[in-house]
């Protein structure tokens, strides 16, 4: 997805082969109804975002970025193990270029939600930022106050996690994510895996601006700044059903590991780059309506990591997620619309 004024496209296709068995659940009928057989049809509202953090404990003082993305609306559909979002940027519910400046971005960001596990890809390319200003709040993708605008930065980050989930027969996150099952009653699943990330921000010049506070991350003039980390997870997830058909589900899952981080300079001064200690967290969140042919809600997913920063105290925070309002209509097919699997 590339920001312009122009329409953008934003295409996802996932495909599962049926000759690979080993992921199936039998669902406890009780708990989880499969309507995958039907024709899922969606109209949503979604905005992608990444984020960059700096945050120092002597002085205790923190640096945040942030891209200027906007608010995408399209439409999509799932049937068996086939789905496919479409999605426009539309100017006329973006224009905030004046303000927060502009931000081109491919972000190429992937969930795909199995019975028995869950992945998550994360591609993305982002240039252009501003400084923000610290506000409360529960969802990352939320805007926040500008303190100053920096155009020159550059994202380029890359990742992919892998969970399993133990409870698959009774928990669905295919209910509220994408909307092919219905939970009936609630129930929740520890989630254990692994994943890999690594990420790096460039400027043209230092990304700690000059008149920033004296002594954060030692007054260093790295232009640019990266970790690649390996990390095991391990969490919980839960949906509470209330009234039939109106439903809450979240998820937390933490992780620790190992990451390589370190700083480049533009003036000819050698790398600083050291090992430390990695940790993770991501978080999932959807509330709303499911019943047999209609669905509405919000669905959320945050991923941030924690690496080890070469200066002692301190320490960078990368992370990445999608938040996405959909309302979505089920159509029984007569016929299958494609060959058995």
């Amino acid at each position: 997805m590339i920001k312009r004024n122009l329409a953008l496209l934003a295409v996802m296709f996932a495909f599962v082969p049926a000759t690979a068995q080993w992921y199936k659940t039998v669902n406890d009928s009780a708990y989880v109804e499969d309507y995958t057989q039907d024709l899922t049809v969606r109209v949503y509202g979604s905005r992608k975002y990444n984020y960059y953090d700096l945050k120092d404990r002597d002085p205790k003082k923190e640096l945040l970025y942030r891209p200027n993305t906007g608010t995408n609306l399209g439409f999509g559909a799932n049937y068996k193990f086939v789905g496919l979002n479409i999605g426009f940027n539309f100017p006329f519910i973006n224009n905030r270029h004046d303000k927060y400046g502009e931000t081109k971005y491919l972000d190429l960001q992937a969930h795909l939600y199995l019975r028995k596990f869950v992945v998550d890809f994360y591609g993305q390319y982002y240039k252009g930022y501003y400084e923000a200003e610290r506000k409360p709040s529960a969802f990352n993708s939320v805007q926040q106050g500008l303190i100053a605008l920096r155009p020159d930065l550059e994202n380029k980050n890359i990742g992919l996690s892998f969970q399993y989930i133990f409870n698959d027969e009774r928990f669905s996150y295919r209910a509220a994510y994408l909307q092919n099952e219905y939970q009936k009653r609630s129930a929740g699943s520890l989630i254990v895996g692994a994943e890999a990330f690594a990420w790096q921000m460039r400027g043209d010049s230092a990304l700690i601006p000059s008149n920033y506070t004296e002594g954060f991350f030692d007054d260093e003039p790295f232009t640019q700044s990266g970790a690649v980390s390996l990390a095991m997870n391990i969490g919980y997830a839960h949906t509470f059903v209330i009234l039939r058909h109106f439903f809450i589900t979240a998820s937390l899952s933490a992780a620790g590991g190992i990451s390589h981080s370190g700083f480049r300079y533009d003036d000819g001064r050698p790398r600083m780059r050291g090992f430390g200690w990695q940790l993770n967290n991501t978080v999932r969140f959807a509330a709303g309506y499911n019943a047999r042919r209609w669905f509405a809600g919000l669905h959320y997913v945050d991923m941030m990591t924690r690496s080890r920063s070469p200066i002692p105290g301190a320490h960078q925070n990368f992370g990445a997620g999608n938040m996405r309002f959909s309302v979505v209509r089920r159509f029984t097919l007569k016929k299958p619309l494609i060959g058995k699997f």
